[in-house]
């Protein structure tokens, strides 16, 4: 028999979860930040979701932290060239917005990218397309059995002519770098990429080299292919900031594509909208969007919930709740808000913690998979109910 929590945590925005968590009021601020609505809270029905934890009571925010209802110009112009970046990939992705928007999104954190889906749905060129989209430089890095590490990061020779030795980098010294079909090489090559996409840099031979920036990788592999092929471990896996697909397009789509079937390469049609240095610039507006401490609260319920579910093994760490929190930042900015808002974090929860999670035995032989259970986790925290 469960028994009740009385749980007095103190938040910032007035509303009150399914646990009876009364979140305070916030103090009065500025005349540009919006007010919580205190009386229309939505509580769901208690017995059908799980009592959370008690929780230590937190200090309130302070009037300086209040949020602007009103874009500021640098939320405007991320705006812009973030749309601008992601209507030129779908130029080349027809009718792919949501997947587009993720790899965009990625680009913005600085975090990597792994396209899992059916060959011939458009994965390389998703990245090519984003590739040509900016005007930085990019590799590409076909994974076969045979590769070896020094073919990514790079091989120290000795050049006779001026008798001393020389590094010479590999492919992954690039802005955007494809590592096309990646559980097609071996581990030891595998794991040549995990200081890279960690601590982007690369050490050979005792001496560190810093990769430009910005720096991003997108992987890609197939799920139904496995003869010949290593499954990525779980460190790697968590080293992707994002795990999405493309999947097939509609009806119409595949009608307008045919429309256009002499074009063989759409992404060598798309050109520039963007360099690499408004990509640094657009990461540090989106760093001052907003996050309040009711949205925080509500990342970390949802990544506790995947560490207690009883059909996961093994829960999100940390580095998941942090790459939500970084994401859910540029997918406001990206909607024209300073600040961030419960369908953020819900939007992006699927593709960022759903691979970071593994599964019980029994839950993967009935054929659950890891979306799925992150879905019903979304639908079992309650989210905060902001009033305008």
């Amino acid at each position: 028999m469960s028994e009740h929590i009385n749980d007095e945590t103190q938040l910032s925005d007035a509303t009150q979860l399914s646990d009876r968590t009364r979140l305070g009021h916030l103090p009065h601020t500025h005349a540009t930040t919006p007010s919580f609505d205190k009386d229309r809270v939505r509580i769901p029905d208690e017995s059908a979701t799980p009592t959370a934890p008690s929780l230590p009571a937190r200090p309130l925010p302070t009037p300086s932290t209040g949020l602007l209802t009103q874009p500021t110009a640098a939320i405007q112009a991320f705006q812009r060239s973030f749309n601008d970046l992601v209507n030129n990939i779908s130029t080349v992705v027809i009718g792919k917005t949501i997947p587009i928007k993720q790899c965009v999104t990625a680009l913005m954190v600085g975090g990597h990218v792994l396209l899992e889906d059916n060959p011939g749905t458009g994965k390389t060129q998703l990245a090519r397309g984003l590739a040509n989209s900016i005007s930085t430089s990019f590799k590409r890095i076909q994974f076969t059995p045979d590769l070896l590490p020094s073919d990514v990061v790079g091989v120290t020779f000795y050049d006779q002519k001026r008798a001393e030795f020389e590094f010479r980098k590999g492919p992954i010294f690039a802005s955007i770098v494809l590592a096309d079909e990646i559980n097609r090489a071996s581990p030891k090559t595998q794991s040549a990429l995990l200081e890279v996409m960690e601590e982007q840099k690369v050490t050979v031979d005792g001496t560190t080299h810093a990769v430009p920036q910005p720096f991003i990788v997108i992987a890609t592999q197939n799920p139904i292919e496995q003869l010949g092929t290593y499954a990525l471990p779980e460190a790697q896996m968590d080293r992707f900031l994002i795990k999405t697909s493309i999947g097939y397009p509609s009806h119409d789509v595949s009608v307008d594509i045919l429309k256009q079937v002499d074009v063989t390469d759409r992404a060598q049609t798309v050109s520039p909208v963007l360099t690499g240095d408004d990509i640094i610039r657009l990461r540090a507006t989106a760093s001052d969007v907003y996050v309040d401490d009711v949205i925080r609260e509500y990342i970390v319920r949802i990544v506790e919930a995947t560490r207690h579910h009883e059909r996961i093994t093994v829960g999100s760490s940390m580095r998941g709740a942090l790459a939500l929190t970084r994401c859910a930042r540029i997918w406001a900015a990206a909607d024209g808000r300073a600040y961030v808002v419960p369908d953020d974090v819900k939007d992006l929860a699927v593709a960022v913690l759903a691979h970071r999670i593994v599964l019980t035995p029994e839950a993967a032989f009935d054929g659950t998979t890891a979306e799925m259970l992150i879905a019903q986790i979304l639908d079992d925290v309650p989210a905060p109910t902001i009033g305008a």
